[in-house]
């Protein structure tokens, strides 16, 4: 019997789009994070790889139900003196981080140990860092037809086992041409990811990073999270942040007000709990925020304040 090469849409059964990290990272797709070299994407990665396998919340709150399985396939630092010790401190269970092993044949993103590393470990997230690394000796980043039709296979295994799969990628030094365009190789790289977020630094405060979504094709598009790195080596998260990303269309730095500034730590700080009067205006005051700053935005978020003790405490209005 003739098999048909047609069928209708009134039969395909729909099913919703499920997430690793809501609205960033989908399940069962592929993800792009991007951004100039030594803007702190791999450290960004591992910290959310040591999140994942303890079954902790994200930065910005979301929760899941269990903790995760990770591959970390790493071109560019050394397992034992920089990513063990990474996934360490960053807390990471790394029983349940695997890499795999190709001392003798060099992986690539086309490599049938990707499938098999998958299926066998169960992992929940495969990261590639970076995508550069891991072309096929056969192709270039510059070659769509042929990137499409690797990242296609690439995209069937994320599907297939559910599992989300994240390429890091450094961009290119291009002047004038949009974020999403300026990620290293051809644009089918971003049209085949269905996320895409870029790792960009505050002009205002250079310690500060956003990561931030450039483009979004299966949810609305989240706020930028906000993070540091601290003196002594680790991250520091900030929560969401709501910065002026209008200047992303052209660029990867990002200007923020000191009352964009004060208006997100402000809020990330009182959705945890109250806090006294006295640890908010400090905190802010490490951020360079003055206290008529602290002030005008208090007043611009209807906070209330009550006296315990000594102290006053501030609340969100809407934290019964």
């Amino acid at each position: 019997m003739k098999k048909a090469i047609c069928e209708y849409y009134s039969n395909v059964k729909p099913v919703p789009v499920e997430w690793l990290w809501y609205p960033y990272i989908p399940f069962g797709k592929l993800t792009v994070i991007q951004g100039d070299p030594g803007e702190g994407k791999s450290t960004f990665v591992l910290n959310l790889v040591a999140m994942l396998t303890k079954g902790q919340p994200m930065p910005d709150g979301f929760t899941y139900s269990k903790s995760r399985v990770a591959i970390y396939q790493c071109a560019e630092d050394g397992m034992a003196d920089t990513i063990k010790p990474r996934l360490e401190q960053a807390g990471a269970d790394c029983k349940k981080v695997a890499y795999i092993i190709d001392d003798d044949i060099a992986l690539t993103l086309e490599d049938g140990r990707i499938e098999t590393a998958i299926k066998e470990t169960g992992a929940s997230i495969f990261i590639i860092d970076p995508i550069q690394a891991f072309i096929p000796p056969d192709s270039d980043m510059l070659s769509a037809t042929k990137m499409r039709s690797t990242l296609r296979k690439l995209a069937a295994t994320a599907e297939k086992y559910h599992c989300a799969v994240i390429l890091i990628g450094h961009m290119n030094k291009g002047n004038g041409s949009k974020t999403l365009y300026r990620g290293l190789g051809t644009i089918d790289i971003a049209a085949i990811a269905r996320s895409v977020l870029l790792i960009a630094r505050d002009e205002t405060r250079p310690k500060i990073r956003y990561m931030h979504p450039i483009k979004s094709s299966l949810a609305p598009e989240g706020d930028a999270i906000a993070f540091s790195f601290k003196e002594g080596g680790g991250l520091e998260w900030h929560g969401r942040y709501d910065p002026n990303t209008a200047e992303l269309v052209d660029s990867t730095v990002i200007k923020t007000s000191k009352r964009d500034t004060a208006r997100a730590k402000m809020v990330q700080m009182l959705r945890i709990g109250d806090r006294s009067a006295n640890e908010v205006y400090a905190k802010l005051a490490e951020l360079g925020v003055g206290s008529r700053t602290v002030e005008k935005v208090k007043k611009e978020l209807q906070v209330r304040t009550y006296r315990s003790g000594k102290s006053w405490y501030w609340s969100l209005p809407n934290a019964d």
